[in-house]
């Protein structure tokens, strides 16, 4: 079974920008200038110390009152945090060692909820899918459950939810595997299938999900962004662009959406390699522009794992939207998560046009 949704986005302008981004070569290229920006905000540190630990954060929106909006952050060594827009820690849930995260509103036994899932690696061989129920007024993860994910060491995760509602769940193992899961919830209870499986040549871990147009985008950490057709028979990816040495520096890590109507926005990567987020156009596949936090107020960034983007007010430091991005280097500190305003991102952009 495939992830149905009702626009079919893969469109010839799109089908060739994903070429013209396999052509890319580092070899002889000189380096592309890139934009200095500093984050608005920081969480707390996690609590694991002189380990590498916080990973990979996942967005709620309030609508309703979008300063009591929350983050949902991993300590891979430890299990979920959830952190309040001044960065202040709300909960935690001990699960051990996990890692990536990600969260949609879905409809469970007829009441609307926030599900989280993060991939856990608890057993190294054998993959597991955590899924929680967010109460968003208290701030606390409740343990749904745990399912099998198939075989290896469960490494990035991402939630797909198509236009009939159906939602899926992609788990990406440290072995290249990318293994698409219907989930379903009768009578209340989650359950979790294998429907589809590729395998990546080497280590991926950053995936995204574009409901609006049915695209799964995975980083393959030494290689290339790889965008799967869900909408497609064949689970077979297409390159979306190159892990080059250039615009897109090793390990390409966590991958974010920014979209824009019906098709439109940017794919946002981790350069890990240099410290530098790069921004892509969901439609042709172009490079568009990179930046990297610098220290202004809240410190810089640096060897970023995971981010996440949200568009819409999110109260005054945050008027356009939020970006989380995990910090690899705290300083003397442990660990934590930055936040970017997002209209500090279009402003850049518009002035280095």
């Amino acid at each position: 079974m495939k992830m149905k949704v009702n626009f079919l986005a893969v469109s010839a302008l799109a089908l060739s920008g994903c070429a013209a981004q396999s052509d890319i070569s580092g070899a002889g290229m000189a380096a592309v200038p890139t934009l200095e920006l500093t984050a608005t905000g920081e969480t707390v540190p996690v609590g694991t110390t002189a380990r590498d630990a916080a990973d990979d954060p996942a967005i709620w929106r309030n609508a309703e009152d979008p300063a009591k909006s929350l983050v949902i952050g991993t300590d891979k060594r430890a299990g979920l945090y959830v952190f309040g827009m001044d960065g202040s820690k709300k909960s935690f849930l001990p699960e051990g060692e996990l890692n990536n995260v990600d969260l949609r509103e879905v409809m469970i036994d007829g009441r609307k909820t926030v599900l989280v899932g993060a991939s856990i690696r608890n057993d190294r061989d054998n993959a597991q899918i955590g899924l929680y129920r967010l109460d968003t007024d208290s701030a606390e993860l409740t343990a749904l459950g745990k399912y099998p994910a198939g075989p290896g060491e469960a490494y990035g995760f991402c939630f797909g939810q198509d236009a009939q509602g159906e939602l899926f769940s992609y788990m990406i193992s440290k072995a290249g595997n990318v293994r698409e899961m219907k989930l379903s919830f009768a009578g209340g209870v989650p359950n979790a299938v294998i429907t589809r499986e590729h395998k990546l040549t080497t280590q991926p871990e950053g995936c995204v999900v574009d409901d609006r147009t049915g695209r799964l985008y995975v980083g393959e950490e030494n290689a290339a962004i790889w965008m799967y057709d869900l909408n497609a028979d064949a689970f077979v990816p297409q390159r979306f662009a190159n892990v080059n040495g250039v615009e897109l520096v090793a390990d390409v890590e966590g991958l974010a959406l920014a979209p824009t109507g019906a098709n439109g926005g940017y794919l946002v990567a981790s350069s890990q390699g240099d410290n530098a987020y790069v921004l892509y156009d969901l439609v042709t596949g172009a490079y568009v522009n990179r930046f990297r936090l610098v220290d202004g107020l809240v410190d810089g960034t640096s060897e970023t794992d995971g981010i996440e983007v949200m568009l819409g007010g999110f109260g005054p430091g945050y008027p356009a939207g939020l970006m989380v991005v995990q910090d690899g280097d705290n300083g003397n500190q442990t660990q934590n998560f930055k936040y970017i305003s997002w209209r500090k991102v279009l402003e850049a952009l518009e002035g280095s046009e």
